[in-house]
């Protein structure tokens, strides 16, 4: 190559060099100037004031929800709505029934409050008959009841602990007597209690939890699934903490970790015989548990860190039980747990 040659190359060269690094400076300038810009608004953030600044909860529903502050309350376990200072709001006045369950029979456990109470309000709403299986809260079972049966429909009491596989055989056994039939399950009683490390929890306490949380599920499905029939569906009540574990509720987050398994397992056994079964993952509900487990102080941000800001009202989860019961919302779905937890994931 001759000099000439070379050296047009090597100018060529050095000119595309130059340009490069005109448009490297150019692109440092223009992010600079973004820096910049984004400073200034983050100082003019930072110069409003602190109520300017106050994160508000999202309200998206039927009625205005209480959100953080929540009471700081200690009430005694299994928990009674009415021992709360803020009741759960369960009776979904917006909701407008149109007989997705007419003449169906079904059984919620851990009905006489809570989501379980909301659930079995809807269930009635939308042509249903109810048998409300609970521990010992008689006064809050009372109060389903009636709330029941001024929805039109019968409503049957239950009481006892779904941890003893004959109790659950009874129960299903007198839904049978009462109803004639058995069309939907919701495994919904459950049992949890914080601890902040593993040390804390005692063969005892991990067994109670299990007990009533996974064997309960497994003892009251296995009794009714001989009972129901094709169309007939089965809905476990799981939770976000089974979905992303939770380091105060160890015990409790492995249980519905096993709900999600169980119900995905169930699903597939039971799908030749024409029976669905899915689960409800809730993030943060308010419900007698809530005063029953945390300590007052925790209670005060409860659901404060999902997107919504606020914990949900039970009412705000009862459709999603009806959607999942009802052939004419969900007849292709099965083995799918439902997240309702306020924030994505």
């Amino acid at each position: 190559m001759s000099k000439n040659k070379e050296a047009k190359k090597e100018a060529k060269t050095e000119g595309k060099n130059k340009d490069e690094r005109k448009q490297a400076e150019a692109t440092a300038r223009k992010q600079g100037a973004i820096q910049r810009e984004q400073d200034q608004r983050d100082e003019a953030v930072a110069g409003q004031s602190s109520s300017s600044k106050e994160k508000h909860a999202m309200q998206a529903g039927q009625r205005k929800y209480p959100e953080p502050p929540m009471p700081e309350q200690r009430i005694g376990k299994p928990g009674l709505e009415g021992d709360m200072e803020v009741r759960p709001a369960f009776s979904a006045p917006g909701y407008r029934g149109s007989g997705k369950l007419d003449g169906f029979a079904t059984i919620v456990t851990g009905g006489d409050s809570g989501i379980g109470r909301a659930v079995a309000i809807l269930f009635a709403r939308e042509g249903a008959d109810v048998a409300i299986v609970y521990l010992n809260e008689h006064e809050d079972a009372e109060e389903t009841k009636r709330c029941v049966q001024a929805e039109g429909k019968r409503c049957v009491l239950i009481p006892g602990d779904v941890k003893d596989p004959a109790f659950c055989r009874d129960a299903v056994g007198e839904t049978l007597r009462e109803f004639g039939k058995l069309d939907v399950l919701v495994n919904n009683a459950a049992f949890q209690e914080h601890a902040e490390s593993i040390e804390d929890l005692s063969e005892e306490r991990f067994d109670e939890t299990l007990r009533t949380n996974v064997y309960g599920y497994f003892h009251m499905a296995k009794a009714a699934v001989p009972h129901l029939k094709e169309g007939g569906s089965i809905i476990n009540s799981g939770s976000v903490t089974g979905l992303r574990g939770s380091g105060g509720l160890i015990d409790y987050s492995t249980t519905k970790g096993a709900i999600h398994a169980f119900t995905m397992s169930l699903a597939s056994s039971l799908a030749p015989r024409g029976i669905r079964v899915n689960a409800v993952a809730p993030g943060p509900v308010w419900t007698p548990f809530n005063p029953a487990d945390k300590p007052p102080k925790e209670l005060k941000a409860f659901g404060a860190k999902t997107l919504m800001g606020r914990p949900a009202q039970p009412e705000e989860l009862s459709p999603a039980y009806v959607f999942l019961a009802a052939p004419a919302c969900a007849s292709y779905i099965t083995g799918m747990i439902l997240p309702v937890t306020g924030s994505p994931g």
